[in-house]
């Protein structure tokens, strides 16, 4: 078990991580976040331009615009003189040529360089028919040339060949290896190109006009043209530029952050230190409920960024389901509050948005005072959905006097809402696995008498079942009295007495007749009687019982003593002292209210059975003497009852044993005729 001081330094890691996680996923500076759309009305007061603002093309525009630009570029090119130089200087050198031959070959060389000859790569770009003309630079100067005289090195060696067809003469012209030494001497500049191209993408991308510091950009009901939309994207890109480098306003907004967190989780901690300290000293608990909140928030800054009002995708109500299934109600409207706030800071109409959000989630609250059946989940997520359609219509109304300017796409944002609620069985399943808790449905589920444990429990000890039934049944109406947690009650107090399976006649509830304690010594019936509560836990384990319902097994008589055998030992030894420890449950005593209930209705219920007289002043006097005794006696002083619970505890005892002992009418014998 942690440590006290161990748990608040788990618990303040927690908190911190939690805080660092969402203020490095806050979103900045969201002032100047508008959400708008393409011929809509603007939703927004009177927009003026605070500083001097350039104006650029759109993306689309500009990109449509480079695509038409790369579409015809025509590349540049080089001459490279040398070439020719070098193939002239082979056929100058070569031997086995005329004088007459090694003119007219040098003659026909300088007329193919002249056309041109070029790479095999863009002569096949050329046959294809996308290249009819390139640009040379011709004295630093890009001089448009077309390509159909242009000649690959293959076709250049070709037409040599072609010209040269004397016998005498061929090999000699063979023997210079032209086809190796006619190197291109047009040349594509890759460089030279791309500078080419970025001169014509430069005014492009640059700006069209600029925005005067003052300057009306849009008012509320002016229809966001084409034009208007470049504008104002500018206007925010433009801002954004300003709030990157103004450093001292990014720290500043950053410590805004942090606090804003801080003060949330510090209500969190504060709410459950008030409320629920129990809750606060588990980890788990703890680890759970802040856990599904950063996720969510998580959730929500990725459909923020990603997707224009995203934000009302996010399940959010779902937190509040799961909240009130392991918790109650009020733990789940309080944490669902925090967690609106928490997300609002990326919406772009906050008020709407707390508005919707909360209204849908308090709806959802309301119709899952309990759940046990998925059915209950879709009517929730039904529910939802309605209530953000008629948020949404309330808002619109409120804001534009019309529906006019309603969005379709929205109302199918809550409709994906709503579905992704309906599988909230999921996640608290899947939060059952992780942490160790226990839900209310798996409450439910434990609750059914059909379930193979307590059909095992009313076959082998029946009167142990039919005890535990009515305690189950005094307990629960108990705690609904006093604000406990009734299904919790009712089903630990159906598995309470489970340990009592291994030896059901030793058990005054399951015998006939016959008592085998008769037959041994104090200490080895009580060693038996006291037995069925690590019995019950070793059969807890071997059924897979929450950790919850274990508690109660092992709480249900606390640190208590089987008096009558306790007694019975003294008498027999009333020289001696007698040591109570052989007499004394393992305990613990009751840490929760409704532990501290279980003990108190399993004790009146076994004592009512022994009572002749049934009156209400017999009852009474039965339930003040037994929970008096249990107080007195230090049971409950580390359960969180009060003084007025245990009055109503009381109260509530006694009505319901008066109910179940009350006097039946006797039926007069049937009068036959003669």
């Amino acid at each position: 078990m942690k440590t006290p001081s161990k748990n608040t330094a788990y618990l303040a890691m927690i908190f911190i991580v939690a805080t660092a996680i969402v203020v490095y996923f806050m979103p900045g500076d969201n002032k100047h976040k508008y959400t708008y759309e393409l011929n809509r009305p603007w939703n927004y007061d009177l927009l003026t331009a605070p500083v001097d603002i350039p104006v650029y093309r759109d993306s689309a525009t500009v990109k449509q615009m480079i695509d038409s630009i790369d579409s015809e570029l025509i590349p540049i090119y080089r001459v490279d003189p040398s070439a020719k130089a070098r193939v002239t200087a082979v056929i100058t050198g070569g031997a086995g040529l005329s004088d007459a031959t090694r003119r007219r070959l040098i003659d026909l060389i300088d007329k193919i360089y002249e056309g041109g000859v070029i790479d095999a790569k863009t002569a096949a770009v050329i046959a294809d028919g996308e290249l009819p003309e390139v640009k040379c630079i011709v004295n630093n100067v890009n001089v448009s040339r077309p390509t159909d005289a242009f000649r690959s090195q293959r076709d250049a060696y070709a037409y040599i060949d072609s010209v040269f067809r004397d016998s005498q003469e061929r090999p000699a012209i063979q023997a210079l290896n032209l086809s190796n030494e006619l190197n291109p001497n047009i040349i594509e500049d890759a460089k030279a190109t791309h500078q080419y191209r970025e001169s014509l993408i430069q005014p492009i991308v640059a700006a069209v006009g600029v925005i005067q510091q003052g300057e009306r950009i849009i008012d509320r009901g002016d229809r966001v043209s084409p034009q208007l939309y470049q504008v104002l994207k500018s206007y925010e890109q433009a801002l954004e530029k300003l709030g990157r480098q103004d450093r001292n306003r990014q720290v500043y907004t950053t410590l805004g952050h942090i606090l804003f967190v801080l003060t949330l989780f510090g209500l969190l901690y504060a709410y459950f230190g008030y409320n629920y300290p129990a809750t606060l000293r588990s980890v788990k608990k703890m680890l759970a409920v802040v856990s599904l909140m950063v996720v969510f928030f998580l959730f929500s800054v990725a459909m923020a960024k990603n997707i224009t009002s995203g934000l009302y995708i996010v399940p959010l109500a779902i937190l509040p389901i799961v909240a009130q299934v392991f918790f109650d109600a009020r733990t789940a409207f309080f944490t669902y509050v925090l967690e609106v706030l928490m997300c609002a800071v990326m919406a772009s109409f906050q008020l709407e948005f707390i508005f919707i959000e909360l209204l849908a989630g308090s709806v959802v609250i309301f119709s899952l005072r309990e759940l046990s059946k998925r059915s209950q989940l879709l009517r929730s997520a039904s529910l939802a959905f309605l209530s953000y359609v008629v948020g949404y219509v309330a808002i619109e109304l409120m804001s534009a006097g019309s529906l006019t300017a309603m969005s379709g796409r929205l109302v199918g944002y809550f409709a994906i809402n709503a579905v992704l609620i309906s599988f909230a069985y999921i996640l608290i399943f899947v939060i059952e696995k992780m942490f160790g808790m226990t839900s209310v449905v798996t409450l439910v589920e434990l609750s059914d008498i059909n379930n193979p444990l307590l059909r095992e429990l009313s076959t082998e000890c029946p009167g142990t079942f039919q005890h535990s039934m009515a305690v189950s049944n005094l307990a629960s109406e108990a705690a609904h009295k006093i604000g406990a947690n009734v299904q919790l009650v009712r089903a630990a107090a159906l598995y309470h007495d489970i340990g009592k399976i291994d030896n059901p006649a030793f058990f005054t509830e399951n015998q006939y007749g016959i008592n085998p304690h008769d037959a041994l010594s104090p200490k080895q019936s009580a060693r038996i009687i006291i037995g069925h509560v690590t019995d019950g836990i070793k059969r807890a384990d071997k059924y897979k019982l929450p950790s919850v319902i274990k508690d109660f097994i092992y709480q249900h008589h606390g640190a208590g003593k089987a008096k009558y055998f306790y007694i019975r030992e003294q008498q027999q030894h009333p020289d001696e002292t007698v040591d109570p420890t052989p007499f004394t449950y393992p305990g613990p005593n009751p840490q929760t209210a409704e532990a501290s209930l279980l003990m108190m209705a399993d004790a009146v219920e076994a004592a009512s059975r022994s009572l002749t007289d049934h009156s209400e002043a017999a009852i009474k006097a039965l339930v003040d003497r037994l929970i008096d005794q249990q107080v007195a006696d230090g049971y409950h002083n580390e359960s969180p009852l009060s003084f007025r619970d245990v009055g109503l505890i009381k109260d509530t005892f006694i009505k319901r044993l008066r109910s179940m002992y009350h006097g039946r009418v006797s039926y007069p014998p049937e009068v036959k005729k003669k």
